[in-house]
């Protein structure tokens, strides 16, 4: 079975589920045992499958990987490591047999629908116009609703406050000129990349986790038995939900194109779905989609949090792969005047995502209007992300960086 079959598979599998028929699955003739067990079992398995024997003869997608996740193993088939693979995606597009595929996760997550279990939809601040015009944010959750899911969550709300605790951890490392610090948030390729190539650099990558993993993490916080989906146009998230020390918040990931096919099967019309409206996320969150956005949500909050501070913020953005890797050459080569380093993995941030499904450049534009219409600037004065925190247990937002707890990662 090759990625165009195991395509029509999984999208038979969207139909089914969606239908409640998943149990037909295991009844299609000439299904491949292997690629089955990927749709239906997806966790025993790294972000980026091989469907079956190399035949192309060839080691491209094993090349193409930065991360040196692609092994041979004796029969010269690619082998992939799934503590090692990132989900960037590259070695899919190289492969010459068309042999490797990224992981699908509809099938488990309409069988915990089904079953009655409180699914949550947890989707990236990139989502805006992603399924059209006629597509709002409040027609968004309702669609949702109508698939099952319990609610859905702006991830945004989340990126509000790990920007609360970058601009407290910025605060705390950088008390000379000659200080900086590598944001952590958002981008796994970013942070895989710093964790596997750049080491050196990893005392200064303040300890949080991205605003998918805290989102995740609050949910079944709030909501012990919650199954939790992030939803994004990233294929590098279903890595990142896998990684040891931060499975424990989300327990799938679905893309827009994902969930657009899934909309499409269930037959959903924006038209006809009735407006669900709960924006809570400052302007800051909603910027995290674009490159340049969290350095941007991090100045504007830590000139609320420490106004007159000595040494201000200056950042500089890597944009894309081969942009973060000279921007941290860079730093490695003390090449650089900034304090605050930030990567996005993808061309324009997440806006520019592989599953996204416009182009960046129109992401952009909507995802800048949606921030100019949140009702605070910057989580500091976001009366719900405070009320949140206390709920969540921190009585002031300094507690935040004060020892471990649910928004801190080890690196």
């Amino acid at each position: 079975m090759n990625e165009k079959q195991y395509a029509k598979l999984y999208q038979k599998s969207v139909e089914l589920s969606v239908k409640g028929d998943i149990a037909e699955l295991f009844d299609i003739p000439d299904c491949a045992s292997n690629a089955l067990d990927c749709l239906t079992n997806p966790r025993r398995y790294p972000a980026v499958v091989r469907l079956g024997p190399c035949s192309c003869g060839e080691k491209d997608c094993e090349s193409v990987c930065f991360y040196k996740a692609i092994t041979r193993d004796e029969d010269g088939n690619a082998v992939i490591s799934a503590q090692d693979c990132v989900g960037c995606g590259d070695c899919i597009k190289a492969c010459g047999s068309h042999n490797l595929a990224e992981i699908k996760e509809v099938v488990p997550i309409f069988t915990a629908i089904n079953e009655g279990k409180p699914v949550y939809a947890l989707i990236a601040p990139a989502f805006l116009s992603q399924f059209g015009p006629d597509m709002t944010p409040g027609r968004l959750r309702a669609a949702f609703k109508s698939l099952g899911f319990a609610g859905m969550i702006e991830v945004a709300l989340f990126a509000d406050i790990l920007t609360l605790k970058e601009a407290l951890e910025f605060d705390r490392f950088v008390k000379r000129k000659e200080d900086f610090v590598l944001t952590s948030c958002c981008c796994p390729m970013w942070v895989g990349m710093i964790q596997k190539v750049y080491s050196r650099l990893i005392p200064h990558v303040p300890p949080s986790v991205s605003p998918m993993v805290a989102s995740g993490r609050a949910v079944k916080l709030m909501h012990p038995d919650a199954v939790t989906v992030f939803i994004g146009p990233c294929l590098a998230k279903k890595a990142e939900a896998r990684v040891a020390d931060i499975a424990d918040a989300v327990d799938y990931v679905l893309t827009f194109r994902e969930i657009k096919d899934i909309m499409d099967a269930a037959g959903i019309d924006p038209k006809e779905l009735e407006e669900d409206q709960r924006d809570h996320s400052s302007a800051g969150g909603r910027m995290y989609a674009r490159t340049g956005g969290v350095s941007q949500a991090v100045a504007d909050t830590l000139a609320m949090l420490r106004p007159g501070r000595e040494i201000p913020l200056k950042s500089r953005q890597g944009d894309g792969v081969p942009s973060c890797k000279q921007l941290l050459k860079d730093v490695m080569e003390g090449r650089i005047d900034a304090n605050f380093i930030e990567g996005m993995g993808c061309v324009g941030g997440c806006v520019g995502g592989p599953r996204a499904l416009i182009p960046k450049e129109e992401g952009k534009v909507y995802v800048d209007a949606y921030a100019d219409k949140a009702a605070s600037r910057t989580p500091v004065n976001n009366a719900f992300v405070l009320e949140l925190l206390k709920r969540l247990g921190f009585d002031t937002i300094e507690s935040l960086i004060e020892g471990e707890n649910m928004f801190t990662r080890r690196f």
